[in-house]
């Protein structure tokens, strides 16, 4: 019996009645289960399109590729385009891929047209499983959250010594407000000290694959110094794809009553009386859950304020939530319908979900809801106050099944709007535009790939400037991708030649290069130290330090002339890797720096695993930095920290005068950006 996941549902774009049977017979006589429509043209294609949506369109001479590709696209659902060309040629294939078909096949080659469709059909239901296979991990993990965090017993999550996870019980217990400030303690930090002994030689075990006791009476010590025994119980784990250890303490909660209360409160928000986050991203996940199953019409739209800082400073902090509230009154007496949802998502950010509208209602009941706060006066204290907002919408479907990839588009627009001078609205379509994102993406591709083959990359050096009277020069590393179309920067080539798995050949020809260029510097007496920068994939490349080995010895250039540079966000995904890489790079008396650091929520924990001997300022820190205080102080406190580890700190695109003179005060070590020295092309690798 033919299961009903089992028929193939075909939208034949041909011009002729004979053509589109002869295709549909193909599949038939060859076992294959179909049900068939046609489009005759463009209105007929989005009249078939409209009434239901297909698992396949064959695309003949009916109606144009492109504008088949991108009607396909529309409204985010996930349909694959096969051209049936009536020439079967180099030149024809290229063109149909240009336009972002998934395959092509003729009729003059039955075997070939049916095996295409058939791939493509098999391709469609497997990208389909793993979205509910996504999406029932999410609602899985979304369970486990919620049971972790009601569970009155207090309970954490340890790898390698070090917490990654804790509830609010374990919170509570020790007497900390939120899990920012315990991520990466170590648990040995949480013991009373005369129980330290026992408990290290416990993490010792560990750490040797030894099992743990099922469990460990044991004295804690909670913040404030206080101590409490309880008894240990542990169980194998694992958190974001990493082993670890789950603690379990076996105590009572100390106030029931307050959790009975938090319990009844937990979907709302105290400040607006809207839905709070976590009820709205569970709303979000149930709608993901539903477009993988090919639900339509489902719209996040997030609102923000525009120049919201401004505005406090206008009626001041303290009146913050006041205004937060009259917003979200605001708010809810525009959204009329019951299937809206309204939460507050951030800060200052509003969130609202529907799941039966429209794109084109869609667009209007943003618009509508831009009006009403460009047209109200709210009433804070003694000030009245006029704010604009802007309104970012995605639609999700199945193409985009994915909360974090929804919200990651919808939070991106928001910012593009806001950049653009704000008071607008904007419903980002993910078929239609990633229809052209993707035609950009593969030419951009094809010529990541030519570079590197040809080894097509130029260096440039941006000088490191010493603030305390080092020997010697210094200069980080830039590379820019260079062919007959013109130049290529990081940020444009980076992401794209990351994803197709090119970056570790690109840092293999840059780290040659640097070191060519150091053994020449050498030999004219100059003592000169690189920076280069490392992508996250080559920490995990096991054969790469014996590679620069080889290179330094081939070149008979010393160690210590090459710092590597990676990103705190990078290290911290992969830790195992990057320790050993660094403890490798010290073999070699090679450097290693943490670049962007600073900018996580306890980034000096991350130095007890990775030894980083330089310490580059996270530079949103740099802005403004004369006259920002909130930065300021960072910067002295960041300081402090890294020459109380023994680290060398510094500080990249310092943007004036005034700004080298406090970061010299506070003794930042080095320097760099292109107020100081613009980055110069000095090696050439075409």
């Amino acid at each position: 019996m033919i299961k009903p996941t089992d028929i193939i549902k075909l939208l034949l774009v041909e011009d002729s009645v004979e053509d589109a049977e002869r295709l549909t017979s193909m599949l038939r006589n060859a076992g294959i289960a179909v049900r068939a429509v046609q489009a005759r043209d463009a209105d007929e294609l989005d009249a078939q399109l409209q009434a239901q949506f297909p698992d396949l369109i064959l695309s003949g001479p009916a109606v144009e590729l492109g504008e088949v590709v991108q009607a396909g696209n529309r409204g985010g659902k996930d349909v694959a385009v096969i051209a049936i060309l009536a020439e079967f040629t180099g030149e024809t294939v290229t063109e149909a891929f240009r336009r972002g078909v998934v395959a092509v096949a003729t009729r003059e080659h039955p075997e070939l047209f049916v095996t295409v469709v058939q791939r493509e059909f098999d391709a469609l239901n497997l990208r389909r499983n793993v979205r509910r296979l996504e999406t029932s991990l999410a609602e899985s993990e979304r369970r486990c959250d919620s049971l972790l965090e009601s569970a009155r017993d207090p309970i954490a999550y340890v790898h390698e010594g070090a917490h990654v996870r804790a509830n609010h019980a374990w919170l509570e217990t020790f007497g900390y407000a939120d899990f920012e400030e315990l991520q990466g303690v170590s648990v040995l930090d949480l013991i009373a000290p005369e129980a330290t002994g026992d408990f290290k030689t416990l993490l010792k075990n560990l750490s040797r694959g030894e099992k743990p006791p099922a469990s460990l009476p044991i004295k804690m010590r909670r913040a404030d110094g206080s101590t409490l025994d309880t008894v240990m119980e542990f169980a194998p784990a694992s958190v974001a794809g990493e082993p670890c250890q789950q603690i379990v303490l076996r105590q009572p909660l100390a106030n029931p009553e307050l959790a009975r209360q938090i319990d009844t409160l937990r979907t709302k928000d105290l400040v607006t009386d809207l839905y709070n986050r976590q009820h709205g991203l569970a709303e979000l996940d149930r709608m993901v859950a539903a477009a993988a199953e090919g639900a339509p019409n489902q719209i996040l739209l997030l609102l923000e304020a525009d120049n919201f800082r401004a505005h406090l400073d206008e009626i001041g902090l303290g009146n913050t939530d006041l205004l937060l509230g009259d917003m979200a009154n605001l708010l809810r007496r525009n959204l009329e319908a019951t299937e809206h949802i309204a939460f507050r998502f951030g800060d200052h950010t509003f969130g609202v979900l529907s799941s039966a509208l429209p794109i084109a209602s869609a667009t209007e009941l943003a618009q509508k809801l831009c009006n009403a706060f460009a047209e109200h006066d709210f009433d804070i204290g003694k000030r009245h106050l006029s704010l604009f907002v802007s309104i970012s919408g995605v639609l999700i479907g199945e193409k985009n099944a994915n909360a974090q990839a929804v919200l990651s588009q919808a939070g991106a627009g928001l910012r593009q709007l806001q950049h653009a001078g704000g008071n607008q609205v904007a419903i980002h379509d993910p078929g239609l535009r990633d229809a052209i994102a993707l035609a950009e993406a593969q030419a951009l591709h094809e010529r990541i790939e030519a570079a590197v083959e040809h080894k097509r990359f130029s260096l440039y050096s941006q000088p490191i400037i010493n603030l305390h009277g080092v020997e010697g020069e210094f200069y980080e590393i830039l590379a820019r991708l260079v062919d007959d179309k013109g130049e290529v920067t990081p940020d444009v080539f980076f992401p794209i030649a990351e994803d197709a798995g090119f970056v570790t050949a690109i840092d293999r020809i840059v780290v040659a290069n640097a070191i060519a260029t150091l053994a020449e510097r050498e030999k004219t007496g100059r003592h000169t130290t690189f920076f280069v920068k490392l992508a996250a994939a080559s920490l995990s490349d096991e054969t790469l330090l014996p590679w620069i080995a080889q290179q330094l010895k081939a070149a008979r250039v010393r160690g210590d002339a090459l710092v590597f540079e990676v990103p705190e966000s990078k290290v911290v995904t992969q830790l195992k890797a990057a320790r050993a890489f660094v403890n490798g790079l010290q073999q070699l008396h090679c450097g290693f720096a943490l670049e962007q650091f600073g900018s996580g929520v306890n980034s000096f924990q991350l130095l007890k695993q990775i030894d980083a001997a330089y310490l580059k300022i996270d530079r949103s820190y740099m802005p403004n930095l004369p006259k920002d205080k909130e930065h300021q102080n960072f910067v002295r406190e960041f300081c402090h920290q890294a020459h109380q580890a023994g680290k060398i700190v510094i500080a990249e695109q310092v943007e004036d005068a005034a700004s080298m003179s406090f970061l010299f005060t506070c003794g930042v070590n080095f320097v760099q950006g292109n107020y100081l020295n613009e980055p110069e092309k000095i090696l050439s690798a075409a």
